[in-house]
């Protein structure tokens, strides 16, 4: 019997007779016990940095980026020591803004920003969101060679000392989220953000998931970043129930590669084959729309090397009960893989004309499909996950029949019960 999360429980099913199944989850490690002593720690010792209260001076403008509510980054437990050190170097309250890294999201509401720093810092400090549509709010920081426009948020680049929290685990495009995204991406302009999420950046080569070095995504935000003047970044790992097992702070660089270190001995699970089926778990809250439930097959498909053979198939469980997603770029991607009439129009029109953000998740996802199908088992509408090009069914059982349909039997299949946060690599 194997079981794989869904919604708020978990969804159990045997494969069918002479099946092959092999489970691969993350590592696991034990929790940090005491997480504000171990934030306290990595701040009093930072890797290759002067702690915070020796970089700030009395009189400093400071600017804290934090990730908004749609990330994982704890960042109630790592603001308020961050904040406490300032103190300690003489900062004033008034010379402090909290930057919320809201990207092309929407803008953060009081409660959200409450629920991500806690009352008495939002109560006490500016707080503020970034404004991507906004030219009067951002500095243009120029192109990279490869001619990337970058930008950030002007309250960042002004400030004398720029810090940024974060969490590092497997990213679809920067190989590793963390380090230098939460200001890169999370603090920066339409452009920037909708060229780094472009057709010719999701058909590079080096744009995977787990890969560092080559990667034109990590890239540019790591030349963002040095420009906007970043200074000193507190960030995380965690395990698949969201607890912090790691943490490190100082200079962004070695800082990053200290934390990508470790979260590679956590999320990358050596596999020694490609596979006809991989089952992708996801869990609430990823599954409660298609367009978030439809990164475990992309995940795993982006890996180093995908881990479905071609031709193969992703079964994703996943409710669903939010349709799409009610969000601007959840009804982008939803409209363009209902309106276009085949997967390779989706992949043609967003070479030639490129595509809005969100919207790259119907690029991404027909990337794909052009190689596998991927079944949704147990939506709530399943017409609306056919009218996307998914194939739908009600049970797994269901979903084994397509597949033994198309492929036959004596299949090998690789279950990931947590799809986001397990990274498979072939022969690795």
């Amino acid at each position: 019997m194997y079981r794989v999360p869904f919604s708020k429980t978990n969804l159990t099913f045997e494969l069918p007779p002479g099946w092959r199944g092999t489970v691969v989850e993350s590592r696991s490690v034990p929790p940090l016990e005491n997480v504000p002593q171990a934030v306290a720690q990595a701040l009093a010792s930072p890797t290759n940095s002067p702690p915070l209260r020796q970089l700030a001076r009395r009189g400093d403008r400071v600017c804290i980026v934090f990730t908004d509510i749609t990330r994982a980054s704890p960042d109630d437990l790592l603001v308020p020591p961050i904040l406490a050190e300032l103190e300690a170097a003489g900062v004033r309250d008034e010379d402090i803004t909290l930057l919320c890294g809201i990207g092309l999201h929407r803008p953060s509401t009081r409660e959200e920003k409450v629920l991500k720093l806690g009352q008495a810092v939002v109560d006490r400090y500016r707080v503020i969101d970034n404004e991507p549509l906004n030219p009067e709010a951002l500095v243009d920081l120029g192109h990279t060679e490869s001619g990337i426009p970058l930008s950030v948020h002007k309250v960042a680049y002004e400030a004398d000392l720029l810090i940024a929290t974060g969490v590092v685990e497997p990213h679809q495009y920067a190989g590793y989220s963390g380090g230098r995204k939460t200001l890169a991406v999370g603090a920066a302009g339409e452009a920037m953000i909708a060229y780094t999420h472009g057709p010719h950046m999701v058909d590079h080569p080096g744009t995977r998931l787990g890969r560092i070095e080559g990667n034109p995504f990590h890239e540019a935000i790591s030349e963002a970043a040095r420009r906007a003047g970043l200074r000193f970044i507190v960030n995380v790992v965690q395990d698949d129930q969201k607890r912090v097992v790691y943490v490190r702070a100082g200079e962004p660089e070695t800082t990053f590669q200290e934390l990508v270190a470790f979260a590679r001995t956590l999320y990358e699970v050596p596999v020694p084959q490609q596979y006809d089926l991989a089952i992708a778990g996801v869990g609430f809250p990823k599954d409660a729309n298609l367009y978030q439930a439809s990164r475990a097959a992309s995940y795993l498909f982006f890996a180093p090397t995908p881990v479905v053979k071609p031709g193969g198939f992703f079964i994703v469980p996943a409710p669903c009960e939010e349709g799409a997603g009610e969000g601007v770029g959840e009804q982008r991607f939803l409209r363009a893989m209902q309106e276009a009439p085949s997967v390779q129009a989706i992949l043609d029109d967003g070479r030639r004309h490129g595509y809005p953000p969100g919207q790259q998740r119907a690029f991404v996802m027909a990337k794909v499909l052009e190689q596998n199908e991927v079944i949704i088992v147990g939506a709530k509408d399943p017409d609306l996950v056919r009218s996307a090009k998914f194939l739908a069914a009600p049970t797994m059982d269901a979903a084994f029949d397509i597949v033994a349909g198309k492929l036959g039997g004596n299949l090998d299949v690789l279950i990931v019960p947590h799809a986001l946060l397990t990274l498979p690599i072939v022969g690795g």
